[in-house]
């Protein structure tokens, strides 16, 4: 598996990062995952922006380049057999001694990892069940993606595989808040339902997405703060994420759906679809 770290291109098995690096010793990371079609990325812009927020909020010092980064995917892809891979863009606080002691972190840590993309079925229905363990809150105003990833570890410790099933998080307060590595959408009479940011879940880039695109598709929605039972008496469920897309969910427990024949469902995976065939034909 080949990665590009700090403008080289390395070998995965070669990489190497300081023990004292912030991001190793006090979770202070971030990153964003992706993948691309044909070659190309859909919503890159959307998740370079993302990145670059939280990475300004904790004062880590680097601007991303969208165009230089699209450069370094190409020759990952290049170098990797010429296929479509799995991304994950990682940069943590860099190497300082022990301590809380910088205000500011002027030299990251940036590693770009590609790796094959796993098997993949699209619109493949999955199965998901409530999770023992909570929603943890968010390390600021609102939740980045970031190295404080051991309540969703510990979450997934409650599955058997994330390939076939998702768990879905409620908050401290008992509000529906999202899955494991995804984003939770659910029909009810036609209004299309899903957690609001006040809940402290992640701002999904394929979430965004679904919202923006539900709106020209003439689709109600409604973000809030719902209970399981709203839930439980929906018509359709699927959650989103930006390397499995949309996925329906067939059955919550012992509740089924409607799955991948959900209507609303059908119309937004339609639509996503076509615009990710659509970056073939502008390249």
């Amino acid at each position: 598996m080949w990665a590009w770290m700090n403008g080289e291109f390395v070998k995965a098995d070669e990489l190497r990062i300081s023990p004292f690096d912030h991001g190793f010793l006090y979770g202070l990371g971030f990153f964003e995952t992706f993948r691309t079609y044909e070659g190309q990325l859909f919503l890159i812009e959307e998740h370079v922006e993302r990145l670059q927020k939280a990475l300004d909020e904790f004062r880590i010092e680097v601007k991303l380049d969208v165009e230089m980064l699209v450069e370094i995917i190409d020759e990952l892809n290049v170098r990797s057999g010429g296929t479509d891979g799995y991304f994950r863009l990682n940069v943590s606080a860099g190497v300082h001694d022990i301590g809380l002691a910088p205000t500011v972190y002027e030299s990251p840590t940036i590693i770009l990892f590609r790796k094959e993309l796993p098997p993949f079925i699209r619109g493949k229905e999955k199965t998901a069940i409530w999770l023992n363990t909570r929603r943890n809150t968010p390390e600021s105003e609102e939740r980045h993606k970031s190295h404080h990833y051991a309540n969703n570890v510990r979450a997934r410790l409650e599955l058997p595989s994330l390939a076939v099933q998702e768990g879905f998080f409620l908050t401290g307060d008992g509000h529906v808040a999202e899955g494991i590595t995804s984003n939770i959408f659910w029909v009810q009479e036609g209004v299309l339902y899903t957690p609001s940011l006040e809940t402290g879940i992640l701002a999904g880039i394929t979430r965004d997405w679904v919202l923006k695109n539900a709106d020209k598709l003439g689709i109600r929605v409604v973000e809030g703060l719902f209970t399981p039972d709203m839930l439980h008496t929906a018509n359709e469920v699927f959650v989103t994420n930006a390397v499995q897309e949309l996925v329906p969910i067939g059955q919550l427990g012992s509740i089924c759906f409607a799955g991948v024949e959900g209507l609303i469902y059908l119309k937004l995976h339609e639509r996503y679809v076509k615009q990710v065939k659509q970056l073939g034909k502008e390249r």
